[in-house]
């Protein structure tokens, strides 16, 4: 039986909702388009938010044949299959899981235009994908769907939901239209009927790496490596893991950590952190989750202190108050010695005693 996700979605731009800042009139993907232009692109933004659809209907609309491809099951030898000197488009649903090699074999394909490129990612590309692909790819960025845009992309379902419903559909979606409507397919499925209670009792039953129990699962890792706790720690670790989740997402989480959490207690969690990552882009699934309980476990020991963190705060709340105050003229690039404002401090006059850092505070 086919999905209701591919019975529902759009077979053309009209149909589509969402991304007016790209799709709407005389807007540059829209017009690439309707104007049939070939060229290769990247596709960034978060889950469900309509990126495989568009590159399906740009595909038809250049009439040529069209190849999809995830960069978490395939390789060189998938590509190798479809080159046969004939232009063709290739899909590649998450091109930031394809390593430095892979991504290196596509290059002259690309540049030669025999592969038309369309990459989609939920991952910044100037971090994840080569400089000299991503310069011959334009990027679109694609954002959250609205909760109206996912209520109008619920009604297209014809199944009978009541308004509460809907609203309840929308606001628990972070903007994911694919998660809602498997949400609403299965517990259609299961219960016949939908509502509020069937909905929560149905998504019980599954862990989405875009849903509301991923981000609950990587709160619960975070907060436990914050109290210390490793047992916790390693068990929703291990949860992420068997549930699929991408490994470099919990490396980059715990980077971020590393800063934000430990900071100058303990300089060394930083380096650590990004051995972990670089191991994990290295060695891949499965073995590198070892580094990554590697690393949990010496988070977790570390010393804890958040005061670059929290004096960054201090800053940022500074600058987004007054915006961008004189700087004392003795530390601007100019050349004239002789210039001074006569001000000591070397924060503008206007907050020249403000304290940011308040020294260690580790716990």
């Amino acid at each position: 039986m086919e999905p209701l996700a591919s019975k529902i979605r759009p077979q053309s731009l009209n149909d589509f909702v969402g991304q007016e800042h790209i799709l709407g009139n005389n807007k540059p993907l829209r017009l690439a388009i309707e104007n049939k232009i070939p060229f290769s692109f990247i596709l960034w933004g978060p889950p469900g938010s309509g990126k495989t659809t568009i590159a399906r209907i740009y595909a038809n609309s250049l009439n040529i044949e069209m190849h999809e491809l995830s960069a978490v099951s395939s390789g060189k030898k998938d590509i190798q299959k479809i080159i046969d000197g004939k232009t063709k488009i290739l899909f590649l649903d998450e091109i930031h899981r394809f390593n430095k090699a892979q991504q290196d074999f596509l290059l002259p394909y690309v540049e030669s235009g025999e592969i038309i490129l369309i990459g989609a990612t939920i991952e910044n590309p100037s971090f994840e994908i080569i400089s000299a692909l991503l310069s011959r790819c334009h990027v679109f960025v694609f954002n959250q769907l609205k909760e109206e845009d996912i209520k109008k992309i619920i009604e297209r379902t014809k199944i009978k939901i009541d308004d509460k419903t809907k609203d309840w559909l929308a606001s628990i979606a972070n903007g994911d239209a694919r998660y809602v409507i498997n949400l609403i397919e299965e517990t259609y499925n299961l219960y016949g009927k939908i509502t509020i209670d069937n909905l929560k009792s149905a998504s019980q039953i599954y862990y989405d790496k875009s849903g509301e129990e991923h981000y609950n699962t990587i709160s619960a890792f975070i907060k436990t490596m914050r109290d210390s706790d490793i047992n916790a720690s390693l068990y929703y670790l291990a949860r992420m893991i068997k549930a699929g989740e991408d490994p470099k997402f919990i490396a980059r989480r715990m980077i971020i950590f590393a800063s934000e959490d430990i900071g100058v207690a303990q300089p060394t969690a930083l380096v650590v952190a990004n051995d972990v990552f670089r191991a994990v882009e290295t060695i891949g699934i499965p073995e590198c989750a070892i580094n990554l309980a590697h690393g949990v476990v010496f988070l977790c020991h570390a010393r804890k202190d958040r005061s670059a963190y929290d004096a960054f705060k201090r800053a940022m709340t500074d600058v987004e108050k007054y915006g961008n105050l004189p700087i004392p003229i003795r530390l601007r690039n100019t050349k004239d010695n002789l210039l001074d404002d006569g001000c000591d401090s070397n924060l503008p006059d206007k907050i020249k005693d403000k304290i940011y850092y308040k020294g260690l505070n580790s716990i």
